[in-house]
């Protein structure tokens, strides 16, 4: 503590002051103090005395300003910062950290006398005796400090003397000998060794230290390690990416790394931007990293090189801490051991970009947890993450705004403005890929004339030819090539499969029948895609590729032999997985006009309705995809039975545009298929039907009556019965009857209590309620017989629709209730959707309009989900009434 010309009384008034300081900011109690400053000896009014003192003692500290005296429960404390004792500490502490030889000189220049200079006692005396070994420590570390930092001669003249104080000390004959032998008396360093080892074997009997002898020993073989001088602050760091846009998420997680983890690992397809990423942040957080920035490219994906060697990597390192090539050791292990030396205890970032794999790296980490590592790779580098706390960081796509941001930064506000369609149009198709969008830019950038538009449709035509340039690094292409280098031929060969694959994902089951292996070679091939960044896996367990990666997939695939097989296998699975699933969900549905057409193919069984209804939720933009890609084979069959197998599901998810779709891309093939024409004109009709259009689905279903087989007669009158529903009840009825009569003459009992149940409908519209009830009653018992839980969910709500109209609200409500579990527990939305519309109109019968608005707010919120216009606007009309 600095006094200045603050008087601080006597001897023991001062001594007081000396015993809280020891103890600065904790309690000392007063028993405590009177031991410190009387000894055992103390007077009884020593306690009198103490409190006095303390009284003075607080003016006079008050002076010293940022110091205090305050009483706290059962002694003293002493606070502020202005204390030596603490800040030689706190520096001391610090310099453990980094900056070493500068924060323990300040320490050391703290001390300008003996500690408690001016006092006595047996206390003082101990404590003094205390204080000046920390300060002798304190000066061991900063020797050890500038002997790390490369320093040696400078420092032979103060250790001698020290060396003449301390004999026997082994830490401070360590440091003279090592001094001496960097200022080229490597003679004189070894006799010095001699005369300890005699004079510790002569005083106290030992030979020395472990540290000690290899230390000599080291000095005796010239080891270039004692001879590395570690003055460069390395400043490796290429300069930061021109335009560098959003990656926020990515940008928190290092920084939150950067606290925590020692490694960051930046893992990503070619082109996604990773050493962006990694020298973007690497700069913006310069300022953490006083001591230096090393950055090393590893070469692991280089078009024209093999990955560097470890031993080049740590000789660069080397190289960089001011190791001349002269004294480089020899071999991996001295090498990487001498660069955690120089790094321990600094502040430093090493970026080590573009890695092959774990075992390249290991080697290059630092043992110190003061340094940040941030390793980029294609290559998820899973070995790294088991065996080092690693943080790892997936970069993905650049969102629409960014893209967009880029394009603007780079071509300027006036040229995207004045083709607004065409930028998006180049936003959309680069998918917030860094490279591709760099690429476009570059196109638009040497052709200032060339208009957005040509670029968005020549791109749009052969998106691979556009992003391709002799110039590798500029190519997408050629980027994404060199991740295919570290793989072997039928782990190419699987890559370029899955680019032609229908659909935006695949799952092992697909995977497994378009490679044609077993399926635990299936999924070593998609672990090893995954790991090389060409494929990601998402939560649910399936794989996809980024569009741009899956067109270069697909521009290798061309010459495969095994293409069209590939692409057979993986059809079929889809069509024979579909057929199983859709058997579950319709077990009492009149099976396809026409039979097998794929062999081989063995699917998983379905176990249960909401397995059935997972798996088409999973695969249907798969379905949709692989019902194009039969029809571009010109496998009709398969074409046509896929929107068979998947009617039930779409139906069931009120998926009206999408079930059209479906059944158009089969008209396609059924022209090819005679015998599916009345089929086809059916199931186009009852599409129709979903989506409000009367007169389109009646004149589909007439085609189909004249069309029809007698036993496809009564489906056909069935479907004509749903089209014109409400439109004409009297006409819907007439059809039902016969679609009755021709289900019952083919003893087709299941269909016969869905034409029930369909009368059942019409004749509660037509106001017929007893015979309605009646009807529902015959066919509910019908359909439970049977185990048909959609048609039992219809009528429980016909008969709660029959309550409602006779006034019977709350045995109204019971049947509704009923119903909408039954469709919920199903999953069939369309259904909820509409149990849930009418069940309102009875809750406001009740007076519960809390409940109606909930109903229908949730029924409102299927019908936008599902996109359907009609029935969104209507209830939007009873929640604004």
């Amino acid at each position: 503590m600095s006094a200045g010309p603050v008087d601080l009384g006597a001897p023991r008034q001062r001594c007081v002051l000396a015993a809280l300081a020891v103890d600065a900011g904790k309690v000392v109690p007063v028993d405590r103090l009177v031991d410190r400053v009387w000894g055992v000896d103390a007077a009884p009014r020593a306690r009198t005395t103490l409190h006095s003192y303390v009284s003075r003692l607080r003016r006079a500290v008050a002076q010293i300003g940022g110091l205090a005296i305050e009483h706290r429960s059962g002694g003293y404390v002493l606070t502020g910062d202005a204390i030596d004792l603490l800040r030689f500490q706190d520096l001391r502490a610090r310099a453990r950290g980094g900056d070493a030889a500068g924060l323990l000189t300040e320490a050391l220049a703290l001390w300008r006398a003996d500690a408690l200079t001016g006092l006595d006692g047996e206390w003082v005396r101990e404590e003094r005796d205390r204080l000046e070994q920390e300060r002798l420590a304190a000066s061991h570390e900063l020797i050890d400090a500038r002997l790390a930092a490369g320093e040696g001669g400078e420092l032979v003249a103060e250790l001698a003397a020290r060396v003449a104080c301390h004999p026997l000390n082994e830490r401070v004959a360590g440091q003279y000998l090592l001094a001496l032998h960097r200022s080229g008396r490597s003679s004189d360093a070894l006799e010095h060794y001699r005369r300890v080892r005699e004079r510790l074997l002569a005083d106290v009997g030992t030979e020395p230290s472990a540290a000690l002898r290899s230390l000599h020993q080291q000095i005796l073989v010239a080891d270039p390690r004692l001879r590395v001088a570690v003055a460069v602050v390395p400043r490796q760091l290429p300069s930061r990416p021109a335009t560098f846009l959003g990656r926020h998420e990515e940008l928190r997680r290092l920084d939150d790394a950067a606290g925590a983890a020692v490694i960051s690992a930046i893992a990503g397809t070619g082109g996604i931007g990773k050493t962006s990423l990694a020298l973007h942040w690497a700069h913006r957080r310069a300022d953490r990293f006083p001591d230096g920035q090393l950055f090393v490219d590893l070469r692991g994906f280089s078009p024209a090189e093999e990955p560097m060697g470890v031993d080049e990597a740590l000789g660069g390192l080397l190289h960089a801490l001011g190791v001349e090539p002269g004294h480089l050791p020899a071999g991996t292990q001295a090498r990487s051991a001498l660069f955690r030396s120089l790094v321990a205890g600094r502040r430093m970032v090493l970026v080590l970009d573009n890695a092959a794999g774990t075992d390249q790296v290991v080697p290059l980490l630092p043992g110190s947890d003061l340094c940040t590592v941030i390793v980029t790779s294609r290559n998820r580098l899973p070995g790294l993450v088991t065996r080092h706390a690693v943080q790892h960081v997936l970069p993905a796509e650049l969102t629409v705004y960014e893209a967009r941001a880029l394009l603007t930064a780079r071509l300027g506000v006036r040229r995207l403005r004045a083709e607004p369609v065409a930028a998006d149009e180049l936003v959309a198709t680069c998918g917030g890929f860094p490279l591709a969008l760099s690429i476009v830019v570059a196109h638009a950038q040497i052709r200032p004339g060339l208009p957005l538009a040509r670029l968005a449709a020549d791109l749009r035509d052969a998106v691979i030819d556009v992003l391709d340039s002799e110039e590798p690094s500029a190519s997408l292409p050629a980027v994404l090539s060199w991740s295919l280098r570290a793989l072997c031929p039928r782990q190419r060969e699987a890559f370029a499969l899955l680019g032609v694959a229908p659909g935006p994902d695949i799952g092992l089951a697909a995977a497994v029948d378009l490679l044609g292996v077993p399926a635990a070679q299936a999924r070593q091939v998609l672990r090893v895609l995954e790991e090389a960044s060409l494929l990601r896996q998402d939560v649910s367990g399936r794989w996809r590729m980024h569009d741009l990666v899956r067109a270069y997939a697909a521009s290798l695939a061309g010459d495969l032999p095994d293409r069209e097989a590939a692409t057979r296998r993986v059809l079929g699975h889809y069509l024979e997985a579909a057929r199983a699933a859709d058997r579950i969900m319709d077990q009492v549905r009149c099976p396809p006009p026409i039979g097998h057409v794929v062999q081989d193919v063995h699917v998983e069984p379905v176990p249960d309705d909401a397995a059935a209804q997972e798996w088409f939720e999973a695969e249907f933009a798969c379905l949709v995809a692989a019902q194009q890609s039969a029809l571009d084979q010109r496998w009709y069959p398969v074409a046509w039975l896929l929107a068979w197998h998947t009617t039930t599901f779409v139906a069931r998810r009120g998926l009206g545009h999408a079930r059209l779709a479906l059944w158009r891309v089969a008209a396609e093939a059924g022209v090819h298929l005679p015998e599916v024409l009345a089929h086809t004109e059916h199931m186009i009709g009852s599409a129709h039907v979903v989506l409000g259009r009367h007169e389109d689905a009646v004149d589909h279903l007439h085609r189909a009556l004249a069309l029809a087989e007698p036993a496809h007669l009564a489906s056909v009158h069935y479907s004509l019965g749903v089209a014109w529903g409400l439109r004409d009840a009297r006409q819907a009825l007439r059809h039902a009857r016969r679609a009755l009569v021709g289900y019952r003459s083919l003893g087709a009992r299941e269909w016969e209590a869905r034409a029930l149940a369909q009368m059942a409908w019409l004749t509660a519209f037509l106001g017929r309620l007893d015979m309605a009830r009646v009807l529902s009653g015959v066919a509910l018992a019908l359909h439970r017989e049977q185990g048909y839980r959609t048609g039992e969910a219809t009528m429980l709500a016909c008969l709660g629709f029959v309550a409602h109209e006779r006034g019977c609200y709350e045995e109204s409500v019971v049947h509704y209730e009923q119903a909408i579990a039954a469709v919920r527990s199903l999953g069939h939305l369309h259904g909820l959707a509409d149990g849930l519309e009418r069940l309102g109109h009875t809750l406001v019968a009740l007076g519960r309009l809390g409940d109606a608005e909930a109903a229908w707010r949730e029924a409102l919120g299927i019908y936008l989900q599902r996109g359907m216009e009609a029935e969104t606007e209507r209830v939007q009309r009873l929640l604004t009434r």
